[in-house]
């Protein structure tokens, strides 16, 4: 009896199973024969991609429960709208868009040609240059040529840079530059003029002072045209700006000077202290700069203030140098330089003068 009870409990049992089961099949099927939601709620792309139906069947799912809990079995929920749908409706979206954007019109080429016309009304012309450009760029050379070293000078660098730089561009880099050597050979001009008319006693001092203004001025004149350098001098002329500078002042000052500033330093060498020792060495590092050839007028005066000018010293001419310093000291004493004095007061002692 009791076999046949469980027989029969465990059939029925199965038989339950059964019918649930065969229920949520039925559901399952009815929900694939359910017809596909209409057009407007899903866009479907014109041409649907491989695949396409299958990724957007919806999905049901199976419920395990069964009747004992109460639930009732219903038509599938509607379909939600997945990752592949989303990527589907961007695309639609975009083409949109796309489409709605409008076609290049006329009034597209005609603003560029506007922009283009605008730029060409900034070309700079000749009268230009000469009327507005090289006027802001002679003011300032002028101001750089006769500043004094340590002086402020109330110029803008960069608007005269900007102004280099637009001339350049605007194909005036060789006007510019036959300006520029034109100004500063008017000016060196005027300063061997002064030169000429100055007394020997003050000849000396005066070329120093010309020599190292006018080095300094090449401080701030050579970069402000660098641009100008860059893409004319080097470019087409094949030279340098400061090289053509410091030939000018050679050209134009030292050389209608050297024949007079030589004899003078050479007499400043026998005097002690008649000139300053900076001074002295100022003009004959920058006669040497401007020309190297020059040290064959006073080798020795050279020596003095220039490495590696005369020969190396031999034994053989020891004598000769001992002979030049004590010549050199018979000089000094003669110019009231005492060798004892000298030696005391190197000493710490006090000299005792007569009253």
């Amino acid at each position: 009896m009791e076999e046949s009870m469980e027989e029969e409990e465990g059939g029925s049992y199965e038989a339950m199973m059964d019918d649930q089961n065969h229920n949520n099949w039925e559901a399952a099927v009815d929900g694939f024969r359910q017809p596909p939601p209409p057009p407007s709620s899903i866009p479907v792309p014109s041409r649907e991609p491989p695949g396409g139906q299958l990724l957007a069947v919806p999905a049901v799912s199976v419920d395990r429960k069964g009747p004992k809990e109460g639930l009732q079995l219903g038509p599938p929920p509607p379909p939600e709208a997945n990752g592949v749908i989303m990527m589907l409706k961007s695309c639609d979206a975009a083409a949109a868009v796309a489409k709605a954007v409008p076609a290049p019109t006329p009034s597209s080429t005609i603003n560029i040609n506007t922009s283009t016309s605008k730029f060409l009304m900034n070309v700079i012309t000749i009268e230009d240059y000469k009327s507005t450009y090289w006027p802001k760029l002679d003011g300032a050379i002028d101001q750089l040529l006769t500043q004094s070293p340590g002086d402020y000078i109330p110029i803008s660098y960069e608007q005269i840079y900007s102004c280099v730089y637009k001339c350049v561009c605007q194909q005036h880099s060789e006007q510019m530059y036959s300006d520029l050597i034109k100004k500063i050979t008017n000016h060196l001009e005027r300063v061997s003029k002064e030169l000429q008319a100055s007394p020997p006693d003050l000849y000396i001092e005066r070329f120093n002072i010309a020599l190292g203004q006018y080095m300094g001025a090449l401080q701030s004149i050579v970069p402000l045209f660098i641009y100008m350098n860059k893409f004319y001098i080097e470019t087409k002329l094949n030279r340098d700006l400061k090289d053509d500078l410091i030939k000018l002042f050679t050209e134009h000052v030292a050389e209608k000077h050297i024949y007079s500033l030589m004899p003078l330093l050479l007499e400043a060498q026998s005097t002690p202290f008649q000139v300053t020792p900076s001074t002295m060495a100022n003009i004959v590092k920058g006669l040497y700069t401007l020309r190297p050839e020059w040290v064959q007028m006073a080798p020795t005066l050279f020596s003095k203030f220039i490495p590696n000018i005369l020969p190396p010293a031999v034994e053989s001419e020891l004598s000769e140098y001992a002979a030049q310093d004590q010549k050199l000291q018979r000089e000094l004493i003669q110019n009231g330089f005492m060798r004892g004095d000298q030696s005391r007061k190197r000493a710490g002692d006090e000299l005792a003068y007569s009253k």
